[in-house]
Order: structure tokens, then sequence, then C-alpha cells
């Protein structure tokens, strides 16, 4: 994993630094470290459509070592990716669908078009959607051209 951590993208939000991160190949490969994913992995993959970033998809396929699985997946997952515009319906549905399946402490990883881009989602709603299903958002940052990424987790308890 070239020397990165799981969790490691939890870190403060650099949204604004203005580098279009999946650009390149070699960019796209840093933005899917960047979401903590390693090899033998598996990742679901929600919200698909014909304006998800190849790149992005290609690179997290790559760094894994196992294809992306889809909405019907019902296995235990590592991780999720949802994809998610403005008018795609109801994100605490998406993120209730992707818990399921997935893998206590798995990070789920909410990308919506950055701000201005049709579909764009505000921060707002991206929190108030994972309050009601039980997480709450840790970072978020540039992920591709058009994509930003937001790290959901679950809220940690008193000990």
């Amino acid at each position: 994993m070239c020397g990165h951590q799981p969790g490691v993208a939890s870190g403060a939000p650099d949204e604004g630094n203005g580098r279009d991160v999946a650009s390149s190949t070699d960019d796209a490969a840093d933005a899917a470290t960047r979401l903590g994913f390693s090899s033998g992995q598996v990742i679901q993959e929600l919200g698909y459509d014909d304006d998800v970033d190849e790149g992005l998809r290609a690179a997290l396929e790559a760094l894994t070592g196992n294809e992306l699985a889809d909405e019907d997946y019902d296995d235990v997952t590592d991780g999720a990716v949802i994809w998610f515009r403005d008018d795609d319906g109801d994100l605490t549905d998406f993120l209730v669908d992707a818990m399921t399946v997935l893998d206590d402490n798995g990070p789920i990883w909410v990308l919506t078009p950055k701000s201005g881009r049709p579909g764009h989602v505000s921060h707002s709603d991206i929190e108030e959607a994972a309050t009601t299903s039980g997480l709450h958002a840790m970072s978020t940052f540039a992920v591709a051209a058009d994509w930003s990424a937001t790290r959901l987790g679950t809220r940690g308890r008193g000990k």
C-alpha cells in the first residue's frame, strides 16, 4: 500500500486544495490508496451510473485485486463506496444497505459531485443521513476531477 495505513485519510479535510486527484492513472491510484483499502479486500459499490470516475474504480480494483461488488452482493464486505447525487433519493437508505453486509469497522465512503457540479450534495445533508444511520462524517477530500469523498464511521462509545 505504498506505506499508507488504513484510516490515514481520516485526517483533516483538504478538499480545497484545488487538485483534481484522479486526473491521471497515478493520481487515481493515489486516491484509491487514500481511501484506506488494501489487497484482498472486498468493496461494495452502490450508486454506479455512467458519470462515475472510471479511473478511480479501476484503481480500487487494482489495489484490492477484486472487482467491486455490486448492490446485490450479499456476503461480508470490507468497505463500501457509494456514488451519490442530489437526485438519487434517500442517502440514509444507501447507508443502511451498505451496512447490511459491512464487516465491523469497515469504512463507508460517500462520493458526491464537487460543489458547483450537477448533483452536488451538501455536507450537512451527508451529516444528517449519517447521523440517522448511526454514523458520522470523519473527513472529506477531493478524490477525482468531479468527485469528493466523505468517510463515514461509527460513533465511538465511551469506555
